[in-house]
């Protein structure tokens, strides 16, 4: 049995919704939204078929997709990688078919003097954990150097990459909301 309004409460999240933006989508009470993903008060149908196509979903899918069935865990068979000849680098996608999440984690492996491609600005955020080597990131005009260990952070609003400044094949892992590469 489908628990209706866990179930809407996830889709909201899911989407980045507050209470208040799918209750103005769908000409709601926050109140009555609130309610009914804590199960105390049922939609009619009308009403469900509103929230639901605000959600971006039906009825039929709705009551037939299941989270148990989403893949959570990943193995090396199930990644993607994809070489640069000419930059000497190579990304291997961790999650497949992220461009559909929030977040996108790449493996990045660069060999030494070589480098990513150059990414222009965009919305969103970018993490990275270098696991190996030594790297300098280039945020527009500015070099930051990092090695082994070191982390980091920053909103895209310049153009990027990374450059591989040591003797020995550099990694890292790179995270980018939403999804870009």
């Amino acid at each position: 049995m489908v628990d209706i309004g866990a179930k809407i409460r996830s889709t909201r999240l899911k989407l980045g919704l507050t209470q208040e933006e799918l209750a103005a989508r769908t000409e709601l009470s926050k109140g009555f939204i609130s309610q009914l993903e804590r199960n105390l008060t049922s939609p009619s149908i009308a009403t469900l078929v509103d929230i639901l196509e605000a959600l971006g979903t039906d009825t039929a899918a709705f009551f037939t997709a299941s989270d148990a069935n989403e893949k959570v865990v990943f193995t090396p068979d199930d990644m993607f990688e994809s070489e640069n000849g000419d930059l000497r680098s190579k990304i291997c996608w961790l999650v497949p078919n992220a461009q559909k999440n929030a977040l996108e984690p790449i493996l990045v492996s660069i060999e030494p003097g070589g480098s990513t491609a150059e990414d222009d600005p965009h919305e969103g955020e970018e993490f990275g954990y270098v696991l190996s080597g030594n790297i300098i990131l280039i945020l527009g005009s500015k070099r930051l150097k990092l090695k082994k260990g070191d982390s980091f952070c920053f909103k895209p609003i310049e153009p990027h990459y990374i450059i591989n400044s040591s003797k020995r094949e550099a990694k890292l892992v790179w995270v980018a909301t939403p999804p870009s590469f």
